[in-house]
């Protein structure tokens, strides 16, 4: 399963490892294996899309980006995600917004944002040092102010950051199968709400098994923490019935019930269903909130910049 990107793409590429001499980086995309920080990663072409690039993280599929327009976005849970922003915060309206990306891959919420938002002032956060430099490289990435990337691990930047500072905060980091737990507890969570501004919004990608056991416990955790909260998944997902992934928000403010939403939500590729807050605090109920444990070191020792 494809935590951080879709599940049925199969693509590998025909080239061997790429060579980057040290102090430089590339100077836009060429397929091959790159060596990370954190292992290595693939860039290949889409197939389907002579504009279009996939990247492969340790073995699992992360991102896309469309060279010529970034306000496609190939993966469905990132359709899912700016459907739901958008819905709080209009386009038409050009609001200023301050997001914080925790969990980098190619930055393509964060570019597809800054055409949204042209105003919007945004940081990524990315464990991976080179992986960040590669690409910013790569791809025609905004630059600052409007687009940091910013090489640390994902709690300890959010730990530093000054209240009410962001509007918008997507968790969108996994090792493995699953988001690394120092980044789903009930205080981490509480940091993030501290984070943002009174009417901010968090969200994040829940990857789970059908038995949803992860995704019930993230749904306590973010309903003990926010007032509000939303769940937008496929039918499929959210009846227990096959590997994937839910978006999960809350926030102090109150989703609404925004039509246009749902008809944007139901006319995708892979048709998703809104689940308000009732149905979610019904979802996780019985399920014990995460909390940090009480004698083990939760995050790892973050990657330094180069």
């Amino acid at each position: 399963m494809a935590k951080r990107g879709k599940a049925n793409r199969s693509q590998r590429s025909t080239t061997g490892v790429v060579e980057v001499p040290s102090g430089t980086r590339p100077d836009g995309p060429v397929a091959g294996v790159y060596y990370i920080d954190t292992g290595d990663c693939e860039l290949l072409q889409d197939q389907d899309n002579s504009n279009g690039w996939l990247l492969r993280i340790n073995g699992v599929m992360s991102s896309h980006i469309d060279l010529a327009d970034p306000l496609f976005l190939d993966f469905e849970y990132m359709r899912w995600i700016a459907a739901l922003v958008e819905a709080r915060w209009p386009r038409e309206q050009k609001p200023k917004l301050r997001g914080l990306h925790l969990g980098g891959g190619a930055c393509s919420m964060a570019r597809y944002f800054h055409a949204a938002y042209p105003e919007a002032r945004q940081v990524v956060v990315e464990l991976d040092g080179k992986l960040a430099d590669y690409v910013r490289g790569w791809f025609d990435l905004p630059k600052a102010p409007f687009l940091r990337i910013r090489v640390g691990e994902a709690r300890q930047v959010t730990e530093s950051l000054t209240p009410d500072s962001r509007d918008l905060i997507i968790r969108d980091v996994f090792a493995g199968a699953f988001t690394p737990r120092a980044l789903t507890t009930r205080e981490f969570t509480a940091h993030a709400d501290s984070v943002l501004a009174t009417d901010g919004l968090y969200v994040v990608n829940s990857g789970d098994a059908p038995d949803l056991k992860n995704a019930r416990a993230d749904a306590a955790t973010i309903a003990d923490t926010f007032e509000h909260t939303m769940i937008i998944a496929d039918p499929a997902m959210l009846k227990g019935r096959r590997y994937g992934n839910m978006i999960m928000a809350g926030s102090h403010a109150p989703f609404g019930d925004d039509p246009t939403l749902a008809r944007k939500l139901l006319g995708g590729g892979v048709p998703a269903h809104i689940w308000g807050d009732a149905k979610v605090r019904a979802f996780a109920r019985g399920i014990p909130v995460r909390h940090d444990p009480a004698a083990e070191p939760l995050v790892e020792a973050s990657v330094p910049a180069e």
